[in-house]
């Protein structure tokens, strides 16, 4: 037996656990909610059909501009707006 063990693990697991312990002491800082601009856009990622991209693009660029305007109407019409 040694006199004075080392301070750190020898063994891999011991060592990983370790590092795993020392994250799980420290706290989570909660996320900061901002409050949306209005008319702010946000970057998504959304799966379309491609049908529904390829009508959206035959008239060029704005395309996404155009698909935000239809899904803004699909809102109001939704909301009452």
């Amino acid at each position: 037996m040694m006199a004075n063990p080392p301070r750190r693990p020898q063994n891999p697991m011991d060592a990983a656990e370790a590092l795993f312990r020392k994250r799980l002491s420290k706290p989570a800082v909660p996320a900061v909610e901002r409050p949306a601009l209005p008319e702010a856009k946000e970057l998504v990622t959304i799966k379309l059909d491609s049908a529904v991209i390829e009508h959206f693009q035959k008239d060029g660029p704005g395309w996404q501009d155009r698909i935000n305007e239809v899904l803004r109407a699909a809102v109001a019409i939704d909301t009452g707006e």
